[in-house]
């Protein structure tokens, strides 16, 4: 691992960069070049989705990199489409394949889906797969409490993650303490809120000005101080390295607070509330 980043111990000896690399978007020649920079650039965890369609792109680019196999995670996702039990094995063996490699470090659920109600029989799934080694470990994203009491009450095994929409908008505070007490690791996907206002809120810039450092650094040390785990994107190499040095400045208790507070009650990028929202 890039010795420059903390790692995050989790559930079923998970063990993650405290940022990774966002890769929405990010698909073909051109976008699994951008991955390999961002690996020559320190970033060790990969994020991608059957969804993004980019598990090709991603593969090629952890079989191009120039840094180990085993020091990089490539994360890949079930699309809703595909939660009966038998689609999901065979979702998640298409996944690998494309990939090119021979197995995937971390797999999740994309969403719950509850009103088709078929995400513990995904989560069956994920565990055989795991436990015929196609991925190494499985977790979830967007699941709610009530989701994730549900899978380990019929089921028995937690999700090592938990990949959420997380930033200062939307900064899921009893998410994150629920994920804390039941050592479930945080990932926050559109954790810079996809280039909405956010950047240029005066509380962001007034802290980033007093630490000289960039609003997106703030935001991102923030998310890192409250024990999640950033999935920020970025096409230059000037900017992924920006991303990644956010371990030379600290935000003082009152700075976090202050960024906390603000968070909205309409805050969601796109209103994708989990109790609701369905994938596919």
């Amino acid at each position: 691992m890039n010795d420059a980043i903390p790692l995050l111990d989790g559930l079923d000896g998970i063990r993650l960069p405290a940022v990774g690399f966002g890769t929405y978007t990010l698909t073909g020649q051109k976008g699994s070049d951008v991955a390999v920079a961002a690996t020559a650039n320190g970033y060790r965890l990969l994020d991608s989705a059957a969804r993004y369609g980019n598990e090709g792109a991603m593969g090629a680019a952890v079989r191009r990199s120039a840094v180990p196999r085993d020091e990089l995670i490539l994360t890949s996702k079930l699309p809703g489409a595909a939660q009966h039990y038998d689609d999901a094995i065979a979702t998640i063996e298409e996944s690998v394949f494309r990939t090119g490699l021979d197995h995937l470090d971390l797999y999740l659920i994309h969403w719950p889906n509850p009103g088709d109600d078929l995400y513990v029989e995904a989560w069956t799934a994920l565990i055989e797969a795991r436990r015929r080694g196609l991925v190494r470990w499985i977790g979830v994203c967007n699941f709610l409490p009530e989701h994730l009491d549900r899978l380990q009450a019929e089921t028995g095994v937690l999700p090592a993650v938990n990949q959420i929409e997380m930033h200062p908008y939307f900064p899921q505070t009893e998410q994150r303490a629920y994920h804390e007490a039941t050592g479930i690791l945080t990932e926050a996907w559109s954790p810079l809120g996809r280039g909405n206002e956010m950047m240029a809120d005066p509380v962001i810039t007034a802290i980033a000005a007093a630490h000289e450092v960039s609003p997106a650094q703030v935001i991102l040390r923030w998310q890192v101080q409250n024990g999640a785990i950033p999935l920020p994107k970025a096409a230059s190499p000037e900017r992924q390295r920006e991303n990644l040095d956010l371990f030379g400045f600290a935000l003082d208790d009152t700075e976090v607070a202050a960024i906390t507070g603000l968070g909205r009650a309409d805050g969601r990028i796109q209103d994708q509330d989990p109790a609701t929202y369905t994938e596919y």
